[in-house]
């Protein structure tokens, strides 16, 4: 399949118009329409339908395979463009919000560096599209496992940190004066699912979604009693509301992990450096 074919008919599927592809594209619509059309030429297949402008049951599995394609060839071309390139003299970091801790504070020098602060799943793709020059990504792990992180590309990847964990938990509640906390205590109660951010147990009642970066905002709704939010103790002890109680179990902690296109040079080198120095899991 030709990937220009595959770029366009995934642009009309997600803008749901083949008008509104050729504006991003920059292509004429009658172009868009003649690439749709020598697609579904090539598989035999019909793949949008056209008014309304939605994927059929055979452009639906297609797209399943065509995100991770279109960004696996973005991340062939930036990796080999980046061969010849010179070392930048400054550094774009990507990370996700929990990243943006005590180690990154104080590894980050005083002036020199982009900092993109972007949900975990978007990072790895950021790194290997040559979006950033290293990539800072957190998440839950088994203690000294390490993250499962979508495979976008041959990436380096280095523990950074590791921390244990806690529930957020509104000052009223019964748990709150407790010592600690198992998941298995909680089989009740509601969370605040808020993806990248805060994380609810699989299979969890849901009381709120909560679909932002901040994390003020959101120890603000679990203390205010909307759901209850597992959180990195740090993060949540620094909250200024509700109480944060340690997590016992599962056996879980916070983990970060350094993400860079193979070794990383100049600027970008001296940043891993310090972000990685010492103990790589330690807080």
């Amino acid at each position: 399949m030709d990937p220009h074919l595959l770029r366009t008919f995934t642009t009309v599927a997600r803008l749901a118009s083949f008008s509104a592809a050729a504006r991003e594209l920059g292509y004429t619509q009658s172009a868009v329409s003649q690439h749709i059309a020598a697609l579904e030429g090539d598989l035999r297949v019909e793949l949008l339908t056209r008014r309304p402008v939605a994927p059929t049951a055979a452009g639906a599995r297609l797209l399943e395979h065509a995100g991770p394609l279109l960004l696996r060839l973005d991340a062939a071309r930036a990796d080999v463009l980046r061969l010849g390139a010179a070392p930048p003299g400054r550094v774009v970091l990507a990370a996700s919000p929990l990243s943006v801790g005590p180690r990154l504070l104080a590894a980050l020098p005083a002036c020199g560096v982009t900092l993109h602060v972007l949900s975990p799943a978007d990072v790895p793709a950021a790194v290997a599209t040559g979006g950033c020059d290293l990539g800072l990504v957190d998440g839950l792990a088994a203690i000294s496992d390490p993250l499962r992180l979508p495979d976008v590309a041959p990436l380096t990847v280095t523990g950074v940190a590791q921390e244990p964990l806690a529930v957020l938990l509104p000052a009223g509640h019964p748990c709150a004066g407790r010592a600690g906390l198992r998941l298995d205590d909680l089989a009740d109660a509601r969370w605040i699912d808020a993806p990248g951010i805060g994380t609810a147990p699989p299979g969890a009642r849901t009381a709120l979604r909560y679909e932002g970066t901040d994390l003020h905002a959101l120890c603000a709704l679990a203390a205010a009693g909307h759901g209850l939010v597992v959180l990195p103790l740090r993060v949540a002890r620094a909250a200024g509301a509700g109480v944060a109680v340690p997590l016992t179990g599962p056996r879980l902690v916070h983990r970060s992990e350094l993400l860079s296109p193979g070794t990383p040079t100049g600027a970008a080198a001296a940043l891993a450096a310090r972000l990685t120095a010492g103990s790589p899991y330690g807080i």
